[in-house]
């Protein structure tokens, strides 16, 4: 039996709203918004005139007041305890019986037969042990919001995420206002999968078509600027790379790559200036991919290549045209996976053509509704592009 959120977006990425019973896991970084997000989802349960009890041992109740009305998220149903140990919240449980319990967050918990401070590998693990053995018993959904280390994973033990039934990982430019919620482990649903959010100032509401806020604000026929689409789980997301060329005044050139992997960036610039003859050794590069998503699949190889090509020959690439590719060491273009899923939705898009690897162009089944050209090389992508010329003159 599964409780519906009432969060479309959020729904979908759980397979189809809560399974009674099961504890799920909202992890990110301090500030992303996951106290925001649980709290709408807490008042979604509570105006369907069910009891909704948010547990927080981080911020008292006329903060958490205060946000509630901000974002209105304020029910009848739904009940506040400031309590951070954990047989006092069982009690609490049991006394009341609510339909969803919401813990803000799992490191400010203790048990005090556990000889350790909150927070703690042994307390994080033992905390949880018995908010999860209750939730089986009484078949009532718990939330756990966890924080993250610097490196990105969640603080506490491993193990922790062994033992809840469902990960999610909010993750996003905190200055921006959008937001990655990913699945990466469901016991009851696919896994792999992501929701994209926006931060308004009445709380986090659902885009219900990424690709098109992601692509919304780029300008056409810009150099330095390509469309690419991306695989988020199973999910493809049509996103820009912004790529910015400039005469270096430090030695060494500067680097710079946001919402792209440093050192893919790295090699791609060398293979230009090896494989394509670009003189980028003297030059600073700044890579940027807008709207807080962060692209760590080779399949950006191609359109990553083509945006700095087209930054330092100041030359524009079609609006109308996705790039897909990995690039080799040789500034060979290599195969891509789920090429064709790619593709329906650069059409949903309006895009009119696509730059893809010979290999993958060969292997399509039918026709996708643009017009493909399938290139080998990098420097054969440059020449369908209008770059080849410029780059011989250069």
């Amino acid at each position: 039996m599964r409780i519906a959120l009432g969060m479309p977006e959020l729904d979908r990425l759980l397979g189809g709203g809560i399974v009674v019973g099961s504890v799920m896991l909202l992890a990110g970084d301090p500030g992303i918004g996951k106290s925001t997000l649980l709290l709408q989802a807490a008042a979604r349960i509570a105006n369907g005139g069910e009891k909704v009890l948010y547990v927080s041992g981080e911020e008292s109740g006329a903060q958490v007041r205060m946000r509630a009305s901000r974002i209105g998220a304020s029910a009848p149903g739904l009940l506040f305890a400031g309590e951070t140990n954990v047989e006092s919240v069982v009690a609490l449980l049991e006394s009341e019986r609510p339909k969803l319990v919401i813990i803000d967050s799992i490191q400010t918990l203790y048990l005090e037969s556990t000889a350790s401070g909150a927070g703690s590998v042994a307390q994080v693990r033992d905390c949880a042990q018995v908010l999860l053995g209750w939730a089986k018993t009484s078949g009532v959904p718990l939330f756990l919001a966890g924080h993250v280390t610097k490196d990105g994973n969640i603080a506490g033990p491993r193990v922790l995420e062994h033992m809840v039934d469902v990960v999610l990982y909010m993750d996003g430019d905190e200055m921006g206002s959008y937001r990655i919620l990913r699945c990466t482990k469901n016991r009851f649903g696919s896994t792999n999968d992501v929701a994209l959010l926006e931060m308004r100032g009445d709380g986090l509401a659902e885009v219900n078509d990424p690709s098109a806020a992601l692509i919304a604000e780029r300008q056409r026929a810009v150099p330095g600027s390509a469309v690419i689409v991306t695989l988020e789980g199973t999910r493809p997301l049509l996103s820009e790379v912004q790529a910015l060329t400039n005469m270096s005044a430090f030695t060494p050139p500067r680097r710079t790559a946001n919402g792209m992997d440093f050192n893919r960036m790295a090699m791609v610039s060398a293979v230009l200036s090896r494989r394509a003859k670009l003189s980028l050794g003297n030059q600073d590069i700044m890579v940027n991919v807008p709207g807080g998503l962060k692209v760590n699949e080779p399949a950006g190889d191609l359109g990553l290549a083509l945006a700095m090509a087209s930054s330092y020959l100041d030359v524009p690439l079609d609006p109308d045209t996705v790039f897909l590719g990995e690039v080799g060491l040789n500034g060979e273009i290599r195969r891509i996976p789920q090429v064709e899923r790619r593709l329906a939705e650069a059409v949903r898009h309006g895009f009119k053509t696509a730059v893809i690897p010979k290999n993958s162009a060969s292997q399509l089944s039918e026709s996708p509704g643009l017009r493909i050209v399938g290139v080998d090389s990098l420097r054969e992508a440059m020449a369908e592009c209008g770059l080849g010329r410029a780059a011989r003159e250069s």
